[in-house]
């Protein structure tokens, strides 16, 4: 079937529902309703979709349209639900259980026939992390189906009108009910405001007498202070003390009105390092950009003990033969320091005596490769892509050379661009079945580096590599699998992701061919180094991406720039399309 996705940007739902609609064998194209109406009109009359679904939109689909087409809009919401903060109120209202539901375009708001809808269980963790999973997982399956049904012709779509169906309106979740009371919520409290707005809108509040928004939220378990009091730094994160213990903020957005020339989401450290340090806050001592001189850095054990659960975005654990060591940085961006710090964690994770180490294995995100946020906000950005790029090479080149066991990479969420190199890198890649994968580097306007034209070919074959580099089309985990991208797909929800991927990695290292296959592996590699060294590789990847950052007019800058700044880019004819008619 032709269908039209419209959607106000081709995220995470965006990019699943796509590629698992054109896995099912539909012809598929996608519009940006950000481009307005006469745009969308465009592309249905270009295409002549036989069936319209909006897998993600902010703004109403033209009347004309709906009326003359069949167009199916997907409601973070279960049937009867309405309103445009469905999420924000069920995790500010602590929700159990949520759905999503698959409706009929029509005038009134969410009030369409409902077409087919899901459920799922909410756990504590953020509005982002919570629409990238159990969202996902019930869209796409709800979608699936509706089409399906559609497909059929013989399913007539229930009104909400029907008995069972309860109709709520729920308003826009506005600042005001998000903000936080330091001095009299608790920690929970905190926790569930912060959580709740984690990616989008943030919670606007105050810090140092600059107006910010907070972003994600995490328990401190030992570090306390009077209730608002900022406390210390870690990783980029921001420890600050609430009623009844403290809480970390790993980022900060400085409001657009504020004058900031980075008015957009960064390490909490890095963008109070350019605040005015508070009175008492001692002498004037030479900061960095990275962190403020007059808070305290403390580290978190790499080994967290036992009675521990302070946060800590990276983390090193032991099972008998099994190396862990898990990762999760905010959208899945990875700074130099990220890098660098990830690497300090390898080569400790190489000095225990593991005959299996897993890379990854924490819900949401792998990686997405180099951090574009925070390279638009330093002083060169040109520069810091450069420092970026070479200590994500620098990490993916150590899993590359690690020869005397066998490494997996666990995909509990998507990976895009370097994120899936770093993957690749490993000896087997295992992807949650949710999960979606954007292996190319174009939409940046970038030839890409770490190390693909070394990893992607030899996974996929030289055909298949050139094409989904130069299509530059997200690709779901089925496909990853069926293409040789993922070795093993892992049927399980995000909650369950990580006991199920120690499970098979405990297999893994009973597996009395292990010692056969770290042997065969460490020979390859040889081979593969006197054929052609990693670092010939490396040069000529290199040399193309130097030649980008270091030209003003090269694309990669202002598309960089538009997507950090959330700025209108690119065309307003259809950006993907996957299938043939």
């Amino acid at each position: 079937m032709d269908i039209l996705l419209v959607a106000s940007a081709f995220n995470s739902l965006s990019q699943r529902v796509f590629a698992e609609l054109s896995d099912e064998g539909h012809h598929v194209d996608v519009v940006l309703a950000t481009h307005g109406p006469d745009a969308v009109r465009a592309a249905v009359r270009e295409t002549s979709p036989e069936l319209i679904v909006a897998p993600m939109l902010k703004s109403a689909l033209p009347e004309d349209v709906w009326r003359e087409h069949t167009c199916l809009i997907v409601h973070p919401g279960p049937p009867g639900d309405r309103g445009p903060s469905s999420l924000d109120w069920a995790i500010a209202e602590e929700a159990p259980e949520w759905g999503v539901t698959v409706l009929q375009a029509e005038a009134a708001m969410d009030a369409g026939d409902v077409w087919a809808d899901a459920t799922f269980t909410v756990p504590p963790t953020g509005k982002s992390d919570l629409y990238r999973n159990e969202v996902a997982d019930a869209a796409t399956a709800a979608v699936l189906l509706a089409v399906r049904r559609y497909a059929d012709g013989s399913y007539k779509p229930r009104p909400q009108s029907e008995p069972g169906i309860h109709v709520v309106w729920r308003d826009l979740f506005r600042q005001e009910q998000r903000r936080i009371d330091w001095e009299n919520d608790d920690t929970a409290t905190v926790l569930r405001k912060l959580r709740g707005a984690d990616s989008q809108p943030g919670v606007r509040d105050e810090i140092c007498g600059q107006e910010v928004f907070l972003h994600g939220g995490h328990p401190e378990d030992r570090l306390r202070g009077e209730p608002g009091e900022l406390l210390a730094t870690r990783a980029g994160a921001l420890c600050r003390a609430t009623r009844d213990g403290a809480v970390w903020i790993p980022e900060l957005r400085p409001r657009k009105s504020s004058g900031d020339p980075a008015p957009f989401r960064r390490p909490a450290a890095s963008v109070l390092a350019g605040f005015p340090a508070p009175s008492g806050s001692g002498p004037g001592m030479p900061g960095t950009r990275e962190r403020p001189y007059w808070l305290p850095e403390i580290a978190a054990p790499l080994e967290l003990p036992p009675d521990r659960t302070t946060w800590s975005d990276i983390r090193y654990r032991q099972r008998g033969p099994l190396g862990f060591l898990t990762f999760s940085f905010p959208g899945g961006a990875m700074s130099t320091t990220h890098c660098r710090r990830l690497l300090a964690a390898w080569r400790y994770a190489l000095t225990r005596p593991t005959s299996v180490l897993v890379l990854g294995g924490a819900r949401d995100f792998f990686s997405n490769g180099i951090h574009l946020n925070v390279i638009e906000a330093s002083d060169d950005p040109a520069v810091e892509s450069w420092s970026n790029l070479n200590a994500m090479n620098d990490l993916v080149e150590a899993v590359l050379r690690t020869t005397d066991r066998l490494v997996v990479a666990a995909l509990g969420g998507n990976a895009a661009a370097g994120g899936v190199m770093l993957a690749l890198a490993a000896d087997e890649v295992w992807c949650r079945t949710g999960g979606v994968l954007n292996p190319h580097y174009r939409t940046m306007g970038l030839y890409g580096s770490e190390y693909w034209t070394y990893s992607l070919p030899r996974r996929v074959g030289a055909e298949t590599a050139e094409r989904l580099t130069t299509e530059a089309l997200p690709v779901s985990a089925a496909t990853a699998g069926r293409i040789g991208l993922v070795d093993r797909l892992v049927p399980a929800g995000p909650q369950e992701f990580a006991a199920e991927v120690e499970r098979l990695a405990a297999d893994l290292a009973g597996d009395p061919d292990l010692p056969r296959r770290i042997t065969a592996k460490a020979t390859a590699r040889h081979a593969d180094e006197l054929q052609r060294p990693l670092a010939e590789y490396r040069r000529v990847e290199l040399a193309r991406m130097r030649a980008v950052f270091d030209d003003p007019a090269a694309p990669y800058h202002a598309l960089r720039s538009a997507f950090v700044r959330k700025l209108p880019n690119g065309s307003a004819r259809p950006l993907a399309t996957r299938g043939a008619k």
